[in-house]
């Protein structure tokens, strides 16, 4: 039969009260039993997931009972495995007692709920259908769509507005209760999507450690304006420091957060940040003001260098947006600013912070199409580096513009351009204007076993130089360079299969030839506005060019022979093995330089590399220079990485560049026992015998709960001086945590302290003078 009768929205209420507390980051649950707090029901039927969920509106409720007794009151009764059902929705008791006339029901007796977000299992239950109030009686749930369970002593529900009392909440499981929260009474509307928590406290273990006296907090999806979880650390520099975001919904498609902050040994500072997004693009706004910071007058000797104390008025300022002009055509902007040159040291705790010696602004126009690809943009640089000075700031391109094209001619060639044209800016260098034009054409020839790719360029720049500019050189306003550059790459491949042991591999043999002739041109005259020298490694074997921008084109005649063979497993397709060296065979010298010496006739150095995986745990990478004109080693670097079980990881490193830098990197994270575990690091200048960073920590981490206690020391002043830190932090996992973040720290230190990092670049790696936006947050 299908009487009237609908069941209780109780995943309204319990599904979404607690857990709206639950920390959106996603978190580890590997070491979870598989144990509920509430069985899955052997009677309730399968559900279809949140497309049953959306269509139960529409469905009928069908119930069904062992035995049904009829009273001249309009009171029936079933008895004996009572089930009602209505989409995802199970209802199951042992006894249902109902008045049609009244619309008054009683269930009695395990009383068992199911949807597709969570599994209910009571005492009792009654209410009033008409009048719309149900009252739920000493129960336990257990989430299905998010891991979570508690239980609670009365739910009373009224239409969109329900209660519960003596509820708790967490993501242990019943047999490992680490943690739970608990509340004497939580206030629910689901019209308003919004909870009030009272009395409310965290235990850890059956210890209270925290209490929160009233608290609102959502129970959807919605954005609303409120507090979000404050930031709050202790630092010898900063003394207590809480941070405390306040968002607000201003619209469905922007928002906003302000981040008010107090220091207790430097004072207030107030933040925000502006974001929105709409069809034809996104972007987002933020910056930080302080009006009055003590630390500059409490360290002055730090400041020994800095004519005027940045004491007042200190911030910083950040855009980041873009905008779809559509044809293949956007408009973006990526803005930076801060108001001293102390800034990024003062408001870091990372020396990656403070690598950066320039802020990049940059807007333009940005193109691209099926054979092109083009901008128009101008470049601003800000110097923030304290120990630098302005003429170390690079040129600000106002403006620039490029064009890269490169489209097939016929069947057998390719022609393309390169092309800029740039006005450079500089508040006490020498200006100018240059524009570069290069026109190719080639051959790309291939076959099966091999490939050839013959290339005829013309490089042509020419400059329009400002006075001051011109008489330093030699009074030529508009000095040029035009000069053809010739070029060859081909290679072999030759292939066999191979077997070592057990394994079948298909083994390669790859020789490959490239060479190059250019001209030599006197390019003494011409500015250095944005060209420098590359680093010699494996790929400068094969460019036309060993300078970066405009102002110098290499002259050559030279040609680089290498040879790289690989092993490549037939089972999985993983190379196991990938060793590459070369050379270049300088025919005559290079005399155009930047101001070094020029490269004689003769040998370059070899550049071997060298890549072995045995195994999926290991992985192994070796670079080698050998320059045998003066028998020395320029380069050698070694990069080997051992994955320990499921979570661990051992990463050794050290690198050697001949009159630069001798480094040394040692990173782990060990699992002691399934739930113990250690991390550290250790990196070391041997060049200056200078520690950089040290961290030193140790971890426990349950099913539902983790400590993290870490030690770090490391390079904080552009002087070299140490700073040290002591972390503690407890993750209650869906929840939040408490303490100094230590996640962020560890996951830079260590590549694979996150497995899905395993295959990301080093932040240690990175050219200071390539990151655009140092300001994004630090740890």
């Amino acid at each position: 039969m299908r009487p009237s009768f609908r069941l209780l929205p109780l995943s309204l209420c319990i599904a979404l009260a607690l857990p709206a507390y639950a920390d959106e980051d996603p978190e580890n649950w590997g070491l979870c039993p598989i144990e509920d707090a509430v069985p899955a029901f052997e009677d309730a039927p399968v559900s279809s997931g949140l497309a049953a969920a959306e269509d139960r509106a529409d469905q009928p409720t069908d119930i069904a009972g062992d035995a049904l007794t009829a009273s001249e009151t309009d009171s029936t009764v079933f008895q004996g495995n009572v089930e009602l059902s209505r989409g995802d929705q199970f209802l199951g008791t042992d006894k249902l007692t109902y008045n049609s006339e009244d619309g008054t029901y009683v269930a009695e007796g395990s009383v068992r709920y199911q949807d597709s977000g969570l599994r209910i299992l009571a005492e009792r239950a009654h209410g009033d259908q008409q009048a719309d109030r149900h009252t739920i009686e000493d129960l336990r749930y257990q989430l299905i769509a998010r891991r979570g369970n508690g239980g609670a002593e009365q739910i009373e529900l009224h239409g969109t507005e329900g209660a519960l009392t003596g509820s708790t909440y967490s993501t242990c499981p019943p047999s490992q209760r680490a943690w739970e929260l608990r509340a004497k009474r939580i206030d629910i509307d689901t019209a308003e999507g919004l909870g009030v928590a009272h009395n409310a406290t965290i235990r850890i273990g059956r210890v209270p450690v925290l209490y929160v006296p009233w608290l609102m907090f959502p129970i959807d999806d919605r954005r609303r304006t409120g507090l979000l979880y404050p930031k709050i650390k202790i630092s010898g520099r900063n003394g207590f420091d809480w941070l405390q975001p306040i968002y607000l919904n201003l619209a469905p498609n922007y928002d906003a957060t302000l981040n008010p902050r107090y220091m207790s040994q430097r004072g207030v500072q107030l933040g925000g940040e502006f974001r929105w997004l709409y069809p034809g693009g996104h972007g987002t706004l933020s910056g930080e003001w302080m009006p009055k910071d003590e630390l500059p007058e409490r360290e002055p000797d730090r400041y020994v260098d800095d004519p005027t104390l940045p004491t007042d008025n200190r911030g910083s300022f950040r855009f980041n947006g873009r905008h779809h002009l559509g044809l293949g055509w956007s408009a973006r902007a990526n803005l930076a600013w801060v108001s001293d040159t102390h800034y990024l040291e003062d408001f870091s705790n990372s020396q990656y912070g403070m690598s950066a010696y320039h802020l990049a602004s940059s807007a333009g126009l940005y193109g691209r199409g099926r054979y092109w690809d083009s901008s128009l943009m101008v470049t601003h640089n800000q110097l923030a580096d304290y120990t630098l000075s302005e003429r170390s700031v690079r040129y600000d391109k106002l403006p620039r513009a490029h064009l890269n094209w490169q489209q097939p001619l016929g069947t057998w060639f390719e022609a393309g351009l390169n092309a800029e044209a740039v006005s450079f800016s500089h508040d006490v260098l020498n200006e100018g204007s240059r524009v570069d034009l290069k026109p190719f054409i080639s051959a790309p020839l291939e076959g099966a076993g091999w490939f050839a790719t013959p290339k005829l360029a013309w490089r042509h720049t020419a400059y329009r130089l400002d006075d001051a500019l011109t008489a330093a050189n030699g009074g030529d306003a508009s000095p040029s360079r035009s000069l053809p550059i010739a070029s060859l790459d081909a290679g072999l491949f030759f292939d066999r299969n191979f077997s070592f042991g057990s394994e079948s591999y298909l083994h390669t043999l790859e020789p490959r030839i490239y060479y190059l002739n250019v001209p030599y041109e006197d390019q003494s005259g011409l500015p250095l506005f944005d060209t420098r020298p590359m680093t010699f490694s494996w790929g400068q074997l094969f460019r036309d060019n060993r300078f970066t921008g405009g102002d110098r084109q290499v002259d050559a005649n030279q040609l680089t022979t290498a040879l790289t063979t690989r092993l490549i497993s037939r089972e999985d397709g993983r190379e196991r093995l990938s060793a590459s060296i070369g050379q270049i065979q300088y025919f005559e010298d290079s005399r155009v330089t930047t101001g070094g010496p020029p490269i004689e006739q003769g040998k370059s150095a070899w550049v071997a590399d060298l890549g072995i995986s045995p195994s999926e745990r290991w992985d192994i990478h070796a670079a080698y220079q050998w320059d045998p004109n003066f028998r020395r080693e320029d380069l050698a670097s070694l990069q080997v990485r051992y994955l320990v079980g499921d979570v661990g990881v051992v990463n050794f490193g050290y690198r050697y560049r001949r009159e630069l830098t001798e480094q040394v990197d040692l990173s782990f994270l060990y699992p002691v026992t399934p739930n113990w575990s250690v991390v550290g690091r250790y990196y070391y200048s041997i060049e200056d015998d200078k520690l950089i960073e040290s961290i030193a920590g140790v971890q426990w981490e349950s099913c539902c709960m983790a400590v993290r206690l870490v030690a770090r020391r490391y390079i904080r002043e552009r002087n070299g001086d140490l700073d040290d830190s002591l972390r503690l932090e407890f993750e209650l996992k869906g929840l939040g945590s408490a303490g100094q973040k230590t996640e962020d720290i560890l996951s830079r230190a260590i590549l694979g302290y996150d497995r899905d990092d395993l295959y990301l670049v080093p932040p240690s790696s990175l050219d200071a003078g390539d990151l655009d936006n140092p300001l994004d947050p630090i740890p």
